[in-house]
């Protein structure tokens, strides 16, 4: 019989509850969205990312950024950028000042589709950690997820 680090049982262990969360509240959201929305739950979150960028120098995201902040690899949010595109979502250009560089926005209709699923992911959301937040094993990370502090972004 193998004797465990019991900190490494303790960190495995927290991780599993960790995804268990994450699964979950995903689950949660992607019911909501699809139902309600026609979107999945990594779409709303990358219109979400998109439409908090700003206008001016350095104001856009790099297609890594993005990958990075919807936590895809960056073929999958290239993929993803893609089907959005298709549907009218986005709009894609290159960068004025290197050609190399594409940039991403939200179009109209983006901005629209993403106002009206808001309300349907923030009630799912919440829904979704009242129900983990009954689980004993997942209460704490419900506990810590609640009293992280917000940051609002500045204007720009």
């Amino acid at each position: 019989m193998t004797v465990t680090d019991p900190a490494l049982c303790a960190l495995a262990q927290g991780w599993c509850a960790l995804s268990l969360l994450h699964g979950k509240i995903e689950a949660h959201l992607e019911r909501a969205l699809q139902t309600g929305h026609g979107l999945s739950a990594r779409e709303y979150s990358l219109l979400d990312v998109l439409s908090r960028q700003h206008d001016g120098v350095g104001g856009h995201l790099q297609m890594k950024q993005v990958a990075d902040s919807v936590a895809l690899s960056q073929s999958a949010t290239t993929r993803l950028v893609t089907r959005l595109e298709d549907r009218g979502l986005l709009s894609r250009y290159l960068c004025p000042t290197d050609r190399r560089g594409i940039y991403t926005d939200v179009t109209d209709a983006g901005l629209e589709l993403l106002q009206a699923a808001r309300p349907a992911h923030d009630t799912a959301l919440r829904a979704a950690l009242a129900e983990t937040a009954q689980d004993v094993r997942l209460e704490p990370l419900v506990r810590a997820l609640q009293s992280l502090p917000i940051r609002v972004a500045a204007a720009a």
